[in-house]
């Protein structure tokens, strides 16, 4: 199939929007956290964990938005999604739908993806590494 074919050399740019939009989303989650923007109805109340958690996910979605040290914060971040659906989502129920955890276990996932493949295009580790 020709159309698949041709597509096969866009997966550079499109890894790369996959990471920026997916890091865009993670800094929100973060912000969130830290600074109560976007204003949520129900603010988080900022323990040790819920700091932590925010500034990895502020500073690490950042980080990965830029395409920086992209493979080693994924891992930090991957690991951070699997700590918190486990934690936070799964003692509330089974299933994901219901306790709220799909958002942390595709983060985990992309995130898992992310180290294996790299930053893709628009990254500033390709300039790091040239």
């Amino acid at each position: 199939m020709k159309l698949f074919e041709s597509l096969a050399q866009c997966r550079p740019q499109a890894l790369g929007v996959l990471r920026i939009m997916t890091a865009l989303q993670f800094v929100e989650h973060g912000s969130q956290k830290l600074f109560n923007f976007p204003v949520s109805a129900e603010p988080h109340v900022l323990t040790g964990l819920t700091t932590a958690a925010g500034i990895l996910e502020f500073a690490g979605g950042i980080l990965l938005a830029l395409g920086l040290f992209t493979r080693p914060v994924a891992f930090l971040l991957a690991g951070e999604m699997a700590i918190a659906y486990f934690m936070a989502h799964m003692p509330r129920d089974f299933f994901p739908v219901n306790n709220g955890g799909d958002s942390a276990i595709s983060f985990c996932f992309i995130f898992l993806y992310l180290i294996f493949a790299g930053a893709g295009a628009f990254a500033l580790d390709n300039r790091r590494n040239a």
